[in-house]
């Protein structure tokens, strides 16, 4: 599992600074994760290819999580695309996306499908045969998920040993790896795990965009191998944060700690600070595993 980091600052754009943007890399599909501006320019400064970008979620509608969705659809288009993109965001975006390119002429290359989100509940957004993701209800002034992304189980491994040991035959093989016991034509029942190894462990990724401190989305992101949550202030700005329905560093790793979550990614840092490692120190008074997620920064679990 790999996570990419286009964009981890609040609010607007610098010149050496992003709005929120990443793509994750899990079980061979990436999925991006929030557009700020100029998504598509670190996309390419990362490079990212474009064309493997099938689904791109939204956590809500503030400018620096959604402003650069209109350029990269459009940009998509400029290259050529033909396959399918999938929106996943608020109820409202394919609205909005669908009036910029209206009114500009715009229209896409490819088909481009809306899955619009108000539930204010834990739901199913997104399954296939690898990946499932679910959201994380948040708590912002606009209605707002985070998204987690789960590994499916693989297939057993086959025993290859074993297997030809007990003489069975190859048509039996995938039913082993599904995790089924075999009988033998004299009625010995051979469990599974005589045939078959473990597969490899399957990873989570937790992404917790803005949100003041809540423990409700504990349930649903506990024991994630990793966790970004928003940092947005330190703990000398506790009282902004309350206001402004953000969090400091250190309730993001309270949250990672009565999670069980194996790391934590920082980010979302109001450009009022001069550096970054005063972040660190004091989520890591209370969690240990702190990551800082940094404009191109890449984090391979």
């Amino acid at each position: 599992m790999k996570l990419t980091i286009l964009g981890c600052y609040a609010a607007t754009p610098r010149t050496l600074t992003n709005p929120t943007s990443q793509v994750l890399e899990i079980k061979n599909r990436l999925f991006l994760i929030d557009c700020g501006e100029g998504t598509q320019v670190q996309l390419r400064k990362n490079k990212i290819k474009f064309s493997k970008i099938n689904h791109i979620f939204i956590s809500h509608l503030h400018g620096d999580h959604l402003y650069g969705l209109i350029g990269t659809i459009s940009t998509f288009s400029l290259l050529g695309r033909t396959t399918d993109l999938y929106v996943y965001g608020p109820k409202g975006i394919k609205e909005l996306i669908l009036l910029q390119l209206k009114l500009t002429e715009s229209w896409t290359t490819y088909d481009l499908f809306f899955h619009e989100l108000e539930s204010k509940e834990s739901e199913i957004i997104f399954e296939d045969k690898h990946v499932i993701v679910k959201t994380i209800p948040l708590k912002h002034r606009v209605y707002t998920n985070g998204f987690l992304f789960q590994e499916k189980p693989a297939e057993r491994k086959l025993n290859v040993g074993a297997v030809q040991d007990y003489d069975i035959h190859i048509a039996y093989y995938q039913k082993i790896k599904n995790g089924g016991d075999i009988t033998l034509d004299n009625g010995t029942v051979i469990e599974n795990d005589k045939l078959s190894f473990d597969p490899a462990p399957t990873m989570s990724y937790a992404f917790c965009s803005d949100t003041v401190y809540n423990e409700d989305i504990i349930p649903i992101i506990e024991n994630a191998d990793v966790l970004y949550h928003e940092s947005t202030f330190l703990e000398s700005e506790a009282a902004l944060a309350q206001k402004t329905l953000h969090s400091t560093a250190k309730e993001a790793a309270r949250i990672a700690v009565k999670a069980n979550v194996k790391h934590l990614v920082l980010g979302h840092y109001s450009t009022r600070y001069d550096g970054l490692e005063r972040f660190k120190e004091e989520a890591e008074e209370i969690f240990q595993n702190v990551l800082l997620g940094d404009d191109g920064v890449s984090f391979e679990f």
